[in-house]
């Protein structure tokens, strides 16, 4: 790739800075300059999969989910401290550090932790910024045991992104809105902005097939014609957002395009349109996936609802045009069977019926949202979790690992939205699928988390960690 972007290099031009500045740190080769491109929406820096490319500070404009800020792109970090060019671009680099509000300490979830990134690590804890440890090339299978490892970087649970592909951002505004200068509305300002999430609303995405009845269902909310709506499927292609109220509760709701197989889309402003959904998705708390009731949960809403929980998100189905079903029992029990076959990894996910034409049980499904939303915040201490934990192995102990007792040590709720724990057990890499659903689906009924993704997140460890601190 090359930076053909002419006089516009991103660079300031002798202005003075008012927005908060982030500065993205890290050794060679770990998608920095990916990640500055992408929150800049420019293709400024150069990539290379050849480390080093990027030598000298370069900084640009960049804006996360409304909220804009300054990023600075750095050179790779490397243990150098002479007079050489390294050891000058490394200078450069720390008083990056020292000049930025907070910094994204970026690792390389797929290569795992080397000891550059612990060096890496032992220099950032000295300096007084903020420090944001972020797992990048995150997406996939691949990425789930370097994710694992950053943990013992010492910064607590990382934020898994795929600056290559966009994912893992609304996570990542999560981290950054305590710093940047996240823009509120007006109404914005008594509410708080940790409890709702940077802009002060819960944020709700519509999402489904085309002609599920998605913009029928906003107008019916807002009580107005907001967004055109056609027998036509495809009227939709803009993500629109319409902020909104609802039991004393700020939330932005988003309609999207409808979303089809990739194999049907053929057209160009149909693809951006379905990419646009996508990012509404990642960028969402809350997601409403509409369903027509008379064609319950085929493959395409399966592979939506997919998308929606491995991002993380909470999700309600809304089961529309309820109004004009027939068998109302038989569409209840294909809906059950569906989401018990096909989504078995999140047990009890909200579903209501409606009619979004005629205005029925609308207040019903913003409840739902509240109520799925506060589960995804849900924090359950450390205490409970270890006497649930000796309770769990003692009812089903772990299968053995290579002739060995599997140990399992420890289990600490690292993170909320969705709820992420870390699991400390002497063989992580031994534990099988089915014990990890087992503890999954554990975590559930005894902590009040039904109907949300649960992450969990195994570190080795050959004793308690939090031993001493207890």
């Amino acid at each position: 790739m090359t930076d053909s972007e002419g006089p516009d290099t991103g660079e300031p031009q002798g202005k003075v800075r008012d927005l908060a500045v982030v500065a993205i740190i890290g050794r060679p080769n770990v998608g920095k300059s990916t990640l500055f491109n992408r929150l800049s929406g420019k293709r400024i820096a150069l990539v290379d999969n050849m480390p080093g490319v990027t030598r000298d500070r370069r900084e640009s404009d960049a804006v996360l989910a409304g909220a804009p800020f300054r990023v600075i792109d750095t050179a790779g970090l490397e243990d150098v401290h002479d007079s050489s060019l390294e050891a000058r671009m490394r200078a450069q680099t720390e008083q990056a550090v020292r000049d930025a509000d907070v910094v994204l300490f970026v690792v390389d979830a797929r290569e795992g932790i080397s000891a550059l990134d612990t060096l890496v690590a032992r220099d950032l804890r000295k300096q007084k910024t903020p420090i944001i440890l972020v797992a990048n090339k995150a997406e996939g299978r691949a990425g789930i045991s370097g994710i694992g490892e950053a943990y013992s970087l010492g910064f607590g649970a990382p934020i898994a992104i795929s600056a290559e592909h966009g994912e893992g951002m609304g996570e990542l505004f999560d981290a950054l809105a305590p710093y940047i200068d996240v823009p509120r509305l007006e109404g914005d300002e008594d509410e708080d902005d940790d409890q709702e999430g940077g802009s002060g609303r819960i944020h709700v995405a519509i999402v489904g097939r085309p002609n599920a009845g998605k913009s029928t269902l906003l107008n019916a909310l807002l009580g107005e014609e907001r967004v055109l709506t056609s027998p036509e499927a495809g009227t939709t292609r803009d993500a629109i957002s319409v902020d909104f109220e609802h039991a004393g509760r700020a939330l932005r709701l988003i309609d999207t395009a409808g979303m089809r197989r990739r194999a049907r889309v053929s057209e160009r402003i149909e693809q951006m349109a379905v990419d646009d959904a996508l990012r509404a998705i990642r960028l969402a708390h809350v997601v409403i996936m509409v369903v027509d009731a008379e064609a319950v949960l085929d493959k395409q809403e399966l592979t939506i609802a997919r998308w929606v929980l491995e991002e993380g998100r909470a999700l309600v189905i809304a089961l529309n045009k309820w109004d004009i079903v027939t068998d109302r029992k038989a569409s209840l029990q294909r809906l059950s069977d569906r989401l018990q076959t096909s989504l078995p990894q999140v047990l009890g996910i909200p579903t209501i019926t409606i009619s979004a034409l005629r205005g029925q049980r609308l207040d019903a499904l913003l409840d739902d949202v509240l109520k799925v939303y506060d589960v995804w915040n849900r924090r359950v201490s450390t205490g409970q979790l270890n006497r649930w934990l000796e309770a769990m192995r003692d009812a089903h102990q772990p299968p053995l690992a290579q002739g060995r007792t599997n140990k399992l040590r420890y289990i600490t709720q690292v993170k909320a939205r969705p709820p992420t724990f870390a699991l400390f057990l002497s063989q992580p890499g031994d534990l099988p699928d089915s014990y990890q659903r087992y503890l999954v689906n554990g975590l559930r009924e005894p902590f009040g988390l039904v109907g949300v993704p649960i992450r969990l997140l195994l570190r080795p460890s050959s004793k308690n960690p939090y031993a001493d601190e207890e």
